[in-house]
């Protein structure tokens, strides 16, 4: 059986996932405040209103606290002369093997958290998929892109 991938991605990937996580958590909250609305209007039942809020912390705690940090531990990656390896997932963990004959292109990529927390994604596509390996140095992530498109060259130039 093949070792897992030895590279993980940047322990500031925690800190985006989380504010994003929060994000998500603020819009369901503006959902529960609705449904709180629509009790005191509407005359619903209170207990809605208890259940919306209960839920709401329950995703709150597992977005915010719990999954970054699993998500973090099991994201691993690892390029090969031949293929990339990813592995990454949560309660189903994949592990997929890109050959470098079907990269097409590779670029990196930034959202306004990942660009703040100088973090930048290398996206992989073939003509199937595209797969993502995410937050990474600045600096890593050009580096792993340039060095991708070196291998997929250099691997479309032997055949």
């Amino acid at each position: 059986m093949r070792e897992i991938p030895k590279n993980k991605i940047s322990e500031k990937a925690l800190t985006v996932w989380k504010i994003s996580a929060c994000i998500g958590s603020l819009i369901f909250l503006l959902i529960v405040v609705g449904l709180s609305v629509g009790v005191y209007f509407l005359e619903l039942p209170l207990w809605t209103t208890a259940i919306g809020l209960t839920i709401w912390v329950i995703y709150g705690v597992i977005t915010i606290l719990v999954m970054p940090k699993i998500r973090h531990r099991l994201w691993r990656y690892e390029v090969h002369e031949h293929e990339i390896d990813l592995q990454y997932g949560i309660f189903i963990v994949k592990r997929v093997l890109v050959p470098m004959v079907r990269v097409q292109h590779v670029d990196t990529h930034q959202g306004p958290l990942l660009r703040k927390y100088n973090l930048s994604s290398v996206s992989v596509s073939t003509a199937a998929t595209t797969h993502e390996i995410p937050a990474l140095n600045v600096e890593e992530a050009d580096v792993l892109r340039d060095y991708i498109s070196k291998l997929a060259r250099v691997t479309d130039d032997d055949l």
